[in-house]
């Protein structure tokens, strides 16, 4: 039920949605918090959406389908390189937006903006990649070709870890194969797709084919259970992926549901632990752990390794570069809001009451002149067993850690068994062994002496078991596949007429 519309304060700016090329302001009276982590103040508020609402942007987008649709794939490719284009000009602006309502420091913003604009480059040769098949003359005068045709309006769920970057990842790959999108961004942190539909229109993109609704459960049972919806991109945690894949498929919707992850990184005695350490500090405390691809496990083969890596380690995570994200030169920023900074400070005390060893203790950090703001220091663990409860869970905060096994195959296993399979990495010189773990370890994607294995926007980014749901990865030829289904032609061109055929047809 909507509660009542509240007094705005004059200090704090209200956002909108974005239907059929404007910013709409919001009528539900139902209004989210959007803080500064760096700050820890109100910034601002965000209407959520009533179904109502959602409703009516579907309405929007089922509207502007059609001509949309039949708009050349040459004509949409030429908007979305405009689009490209604009990306890059506004870069800056966008990462700012990040850095004020997710916390990410600038460089580490500047980065997801561009593996974002990457999708929407990859997107530019629909022309090629939306090719169908052709077969000529299978039979006397008998052709077969195949065509790939858009779905209709489709939704994307964004999470708030990369507010720029998995907007793009859905928005780019969807609009260029012909739907229209309404997509609900995370209320954590929604500034930044707000600009980029508002840069889409800009590009020349027609009103009604890219629109934003902010809203929380409410705005996203709508989108699930809306029939004009025909595909759904989600990402976010696993329950949640599972709650969207089993209602949007129950619904008769195409579905793709990423979920949470716990990504190791196997490191066998030969590999080189300078690397190893500058590798494990980038992947587990970048982007204050907040990545579902960070690499939050480090599995040593033999205690010889973990004694010497942990000695590496502490200093250099005691002495992580942290602060206000717009700073230049840091290497870690804020947690997204006070509650997550909460959650994760709860998981260092339950695995330290599980009889990990805390080797290096975030908890106490201040941020000199920001103590307000929702800052934790990068924390190190030892000893962590399997069947502990902070090693089986996500943390998704910067804390790294470090388990002792006896193999090669034990390390493996670890992330075999584990119950999220979204990405891992091994580090050594031996081409067999890490061969070996490719092929084998059940993983979606793989590092071999890469941290973070995220591919590039020509592959395509999806985990298995309980980190994703559904037949499909995102972007890459994959996304294509996903936003577009396959009609198959069979034409006979010939003068003579037809005789009647009453069992199954067989080409001669």
């Amino acid at each position: 039920m909507s509660q009542p519309a509240k007094a705005v304060n004059s200090n704090i700016s209200q956002l909108c949605h974005y239907i059929n090329g404007e910013r709409v302001a919001g009528n539900s009276g139902r209004f989210g918090d959007i803080y500064n982590p760096s700050l820890g103040v109100k910034a601002a508020e965000v209407p959520l959406a009533s179904q109502a609402e959602v409703e009516a942007a579907i309405a929007v987008a089922q509207e502007a389908f059609p001509a949309w649709a039949a708009t050349s794939v040459l004509a949409r490719s030429r908007i979305m390189t405009k689009f490209v284009h604009l990306l890059y000009e506004h870069q800056h602006e966008l990462a700012e937006l990040v850095c004020k309502e997710h916390g990410k420091v600038i460089e580490d913003a500047m980065g997801s903006v561009l593996r974002g604009i990457e999708v929407a480059e990859f997107a530019c040769g629909a022309p090629h990649q939306q090719k169908g098949e052709f077969s000529d003359n299978v039979a006397r005068g008998i052709d077969i070709y195949s065509m790939r045709k858009p779905l209709g309006v489709v939704a994307g769920i964004t999470p708030f870890n990369f507010p720029a970057m998995i907007p793009l990842w859905m928005a780019s790959m969807a609009i260029v194969t012909g739907n229209t999108v309404v997509l609900k961004p995370s209320e954590k942190d929604p500034s930044c797709p707000l600009r980029m539909a508002e840069l889409f229109v800009e590009a020349g993109g027609p009103p009604g084919v890219f629109n934003v609704v902010n809203g929380d459960k409410e705005a996203v049972d709508a989108l699930l259970n809306d029939e004009r919806i025909k595909a759904v991109s989600f990402v976010g945690s696993t329950a949640i992926a599972q709650y969207v894949y089993a209602t949007a498929t129950a619904n008769g919707k195409r579905c793709q549901a990423m979920g949470g992850a716990k990504n190791h990184m196997l490191i066998l005695p030969d590999a080189g632990l300078e690397d190893v350490a500058n590798a494990l500090m980038g992947a587990a405390y970048g982007s204050a752990g907040e990545r579902c691809m960070a690499i939050s496990v480090g599995v040593c083969v033999g205690d010889e390794v973990a004694d010497q890596l942990i000695d590496i380690l502490k200093p250099r995570v005691e002495s992580l570069r942290i602060g206000p994200s717009l700073d230049t030169g840091l290497e870690m920023g804020p947690l997204v809001t006070k509650e997550h900074r909460e959650k994760v400070m709860n998981y260092i005390q339950m695995a330290q009451d599980e009889g990990s060893r805390l080797v290096v203790d975030g908890r106490d950090f201040v941020c000199a002149g920001h103590e307000n703001g929702y800052f934790l220091g990068g924390s190190l663990l030892d000893r962590v067993k399997p069947e502990m409860q902070s090693y089986q869970e996500e943390i998704f905060g910067p804390v790294l850690q470090i388990m002792r096994v006896g193999s090669f195959d034990e390390g493996m296993a670890l992330a075999t068994d584990h119950p999220y399979g979204n990405g891992t990495s091994i580090f050594t010189r031996n081409g067999a062994a890490a061969r070996t773990f490719a092929d084998k370890v059940e993983v979606g994607m793989v590092g071999i002496n890469v941290p973070i294995p995220v591919p590039l926007a020509f592959h395509s980014f999806g985990g298995w078991k309980s980190s994703a749901f559904g037949d499909y990865n995102q972007y890459g030829m994959e996304g294509l596949r996903f936003y577009t289904k396959v009609k198959t032609v069979t034409a006979r061109w010939q003068e003579t007429g037809l005789d009647a055929e009453f069992s199954m047809p067989v080409l001669k």
